[in-house]
């Protein structure tokens, strides 16, 4: 009998908590069958859940912590000193073995710095990477890192590529996932240093399917499954994604608006098309990004994030607990040779 996946959600981070995060929690609980724990202050929390109905009939608890961490915190320095931050007990949860994976959204470092220092990090791993995943033509692609790290040597992003692959491969269902290293041209002679150590040493990996460099248009046309880069690249990347596409939905709705009745009238006949392409589009859809590298479960959840985004986290943490993500990236390090002690921090 197959047991039920715990995850622990900081229901203080984000810009819409704790109404939108509880909620978004608690339709993850009931929708996909897991077991969740919701931390942080427990009056606000549960002043909350007493507007949801049926909210006692699920499997959902409140764990009290008395600290949040503010955007304006130093990461570092946080999660140090605020030992009962919401962020720092959910990363505990995990640690103890309570729960299998741990969600946060709002401040990305303090949350990294929460799953590094209270996680640590697999054996082999020297820097963790957010993966973050795009909707391209045909389907989804990886990126990483998305913004765990700005400066990355050779060695981290071969790392990156071979916990990319993974996540593709168990929890996306790609079967031999096509890894490319996001440069400005595809000739292997290309790029800046950083691109030119990191093409070798890629291209000598036994357990991914590396196809050698791929320019940023790649990323959305789907002919590449994973990319590879530092995250100053990755969070550029992402950020211009994101502003794109909602400039690109808003300029196709004042055009239809500013037309005649014809533009009106067309407008309405490709609405149920729109709706579709927005859902495509729409980050809240995919949930959370694993913090892929720490030794446990642990997804990042955009700051602006509502119910919607909370729940599809719920679905994606599951995923990863379900498919051993964890597990896997440690088993392809020691068939690379890779594995070494690593020291937190």
């Amino acid at each position: 009998m197959t047991s039920v996946i715990k995850i622990a959600v900081d229901a203080m981070g984000g810009d819409f908590a704790p109404e939108e995060i509880v909620r978004g929690a608690v339709a993850g609980a009931r929708q996909y069958e897991c077991e969740v724990f919701l931390v942080g202050d427990e009056a606000r929390i549960r002043n909350v859940l007493q507007t949801i109905p049926a909210w006692e009939k699920l499997p959902v608890h409140i764990v009290h912590a008395s600290e949040t961490i503010d955007m304006h915190d130093q990461p570092g320095v946080a999660i140090r000193r605020k030992k009962d931050a919401s962020v720092v007990v959910a990363t505990r949860l995990v640690k103890e073995k309570k729960c299998d994976v741990a969600i946060a959204a709002g401040h990305t470092g303090a949350a990294a710095a929460a799953a590094i220092f209270g996680l640590g990090r697999i054996a082999g791993i020297e820097r963790a990477a957010i993966a973050t995943v795009l909707p391209n033509m045909n389907g989804k692609t990886v990126m990483l890192d998305a913004g765990a790290n700005v400066d990355s040597k050779p060695k981290h992003l071969v790392q990156a590529a071979i916990m990319g692959s993974i996540y593709a491969e168990y929890v996306l269902g790609m079967k031999k996932p096509r890894v490319g290293l996001l440069n400005i041209g595809e000739e292997p002679s290309k790029g800046n240093e950083q691109a030119l150590a990191t093409f070798p040493l890629l291209s000598e990996l036994k357990t991914i399917n590396f196809i050698g460099n791929v320019e940023g248009r790649d990323i959305t046309a789907g002919t590449v499954d994973v990319v590879v880069c530092d995250g100053f690249v990755g969070n550029i990347v992402l950020k211009t994604a994101e502003g794109l596409a909602k400039s690109l939905m808003q300029l196709v709705k004042e055009t239809i608006m500013q037309g005649g009745v014809l533009a009106k009238l067309g407008g309405l006949l490709i609405m149920p098309a729109m709706r579709k392409l927005k859902k495509k589009l729409d980050y809240a859809e995919y949930g959370g990004a694993p913090l892929l590298g720490v030794d446990g479960g642990f997804m990042i959840c955009h700051g602006s994030s509502k119910a919607l985004a909370i729940e599809s986290a719920i679905r994606a943490a599951k995923e990863f607990s379900e498919q051993r993500v964890v597990e896997h990236i440690r088993e392809n390090l020691i068939r690379e040779g890779l594995t070494s002690d690593n020291k937190e921090g």
